[in-house]
């Protein structure tokens, strides 16, 4: 369980159940009062070199942003929910476009009123709509410490339209299983070989954790769905991707075989990444590499379009050798 050094807190978070419930809760924990969880100062002063024990405070307040963001891929609308950032740190991870305020973990607590607009909008809508509520952060790993997964599955499923979908690279889903939930969420497994996972991955779940969790979801009745992501090119990359789809092949449930289906996305990386990688984590390989990647915008970057092209070649024909019978939603 995550035990944070420091609480940051808004002080009309105490105006909420939730966030009367989280100061209780770490009511032992030293406490800093903010006037924003957006924008603490005393974190954009911090450097790099400090990323790892930023992440390990805790910071709670009241989402003010609830604009959603079409998307076209597993939910029609990225939907603003409970949490922003993560406790894990993952050394690519596309929500550190600024690690002074997008690092560490960030909860809201006005759950009540993100739910209510979900609901609404799914109902006023002429089409059955999925809405995506774990862009910004894992829910999986949040539900460990505030139970909204839990909380929100037991309030939408009795809803007449819409469906969620999430995210995760945590095993911590017991206390959702026995849920009834009617197959409106959908739960997408990260996963990735082992040796990225130890690697690159840091603080998530293991990989043989992972499948169990996809094993016991499935059992459960929950839509699954596996994320073979990010992709990315080290040494012997490819070996390394086969053996983990020979893994999955082995040690997934006849259930889960029959029932899951795939995301494939390759790394993109970004110069924030690499600047807070050199001194966050020194010891930790590169995954960047300029004669693999080129320019994708401002200060990111992606693999070049002939690996890429080569990457999602090799990754097809090994996914159809070992999964004929599985839908691959997209390959990015």
């Amino acid at each position: 369980m995550f035990k944070p050094n420091a609480i940051y807190f808004e002080k009309d978070i105490l105006n909420y159940e939730l966030g009367k419930k989280l100061m209780e809760k770490y009511e032992k924990t030293p406490k800093i009062e903010i006037q924003n969880h957006n924008n603490i100062e005393e974190m954009r002063k911090k450097s790099n070199k400090e990323f790892p024990q930023m992440k390990n405070n805790l910071i709670i307040g009241i989402r003010k942003t609830h604009k959603y963001v079409e998307n076209h891929k597993t939910s029609d609308f990225l939907v603003p929910y409970t949490s922003s950032g993560c406790t894990a740190s993952c050394m690519y991870c596309y929500l550190v476009c600024n690690y002074n305020k997008c690092a560490y973990l960030r909860l809201f607590v006005n759950r009540e009123q993100m739910l209510e607009k979900i609901i609404k909008t799914a109902e006023n809508s002429e089409k059955d709509l999925t809405f995506e509520i774990g862009s910004n952060s894992d829910l999986v790993l949040e539900n460990s410490i505030t139970g909204n997964l839990k909380w929100t599955i037991e309030n939408f499923a009795s809803t007449k339209k819409g469906k969620l979908t999430l995210p995760t690279k945590f095993d911590m889903i017991d206390d959702i299983l026995p849920l009834d939930h009617k197959g409106k969420i959908t739960i997408r497994m990260s996963v990735n070989p082992e040796y990225i996972i130890n690697r690159v991955e840091f603080g998530t779940s293991r990989l043989e954790k992972r499948i169990e969790a996809i094993n016991k979801l499935c059992e459960a009745g929950y839509p699954v769905g596996i994320l073979i992501a990010p992709v990315i090119m080290v040494e012997n990359w490819k070996e390394l991707y086969s053996k983990l789809i020979e893994e999955l092949a082995k040690k997934l449930s006849r259930k889960a075989v029959k029932q899951v289906f795939f995301e494939i996305i390759f790394m993109t990386y970004s110069f924030v990444h690499t600047k807070i990688n050199e001194e966050a984590f020194p010891n930790a390989i590169k995954i960047y590499d300029k004669d693999k990647m080129t320019g994708r915008g401002k200060g990111k970057y992606m693999y070049k379009n002939d690996l890429r092209e080569d990457g999602k070649k090799f990754l097809l024909e090994k996914m159809k050798k070992t999964f004929p019978n599985n839908v691959i939603e997209y390959i990015v």
